[in-house]
């Protein structure tokens, strides 16, 4: 017989289920009643919480990563100086025809874009800073909005 320990060990397994088989057919008694109940099955109210639990863990990264590609300027830029170069006001003039007063710091321009290129039209005053300032005006606070329409009437 061969030392292989491959051999060795098929050759205890095959002794190990010889044994049980012979051990089963002297005594069918003694293995019956276990061989008929069926394996218990695992609590349900802890599957569905893992179930559950795997869902929300799915949604959670689906949602942050929404987030994440919505808000990904604002999240690179975080330490970055605010732009100086900002579009203030644009007009469209029909076609592909622009006209676009653009400021940077404090100086202000006029410029005309079309399919041909760009054009200077004329440099505008100098504007404040909330002229250079992006979105609408304040609106007033509700004690001045009061008064303006008790004023009105």
């Amino acid at each position: 017989m061969p030392k292989n320990p491959l051999y060795l060990m098929m050759a205890g397994v095959l002794a190990g289920s010889l044994t049980s088989s012979v051990a089963q057919a002297t005594n069918p008694g003694a293995l019956s009643g276990a061989a008929l109940t069926a394996p218990a099955l695992p609590d349900a109210s802890i599957s569905l919480v893992r179930v559950i639990g795997a869902l929300l863990l799915v949604i959670g990264i689906f949602l942050g990563g929404t987030w994440l590609v919505r808000n990904w300027q604002r999240v690179v830029n975080k330490g970055r100086p605010a732009a100086r170069l900002k579009i203030l006001e644009s007009r469209s003039l029909g076609g592909r025809h622009w006209v676009h007063v653009v400021g940077y710091d404090r100086e202000r321009m006029l410029v005309a874009t079309s399919p041909s290129g760009v054009n200077l039209l004329s440099h505008l005053p100098a504007g404040t800073d909330e002229a250079t300032t992006d979105g609408p005006p304040a609106p007033p606070s509700f004690s001045q909005a009061l008064n303006q329409v008790l004023k009105g009437k």
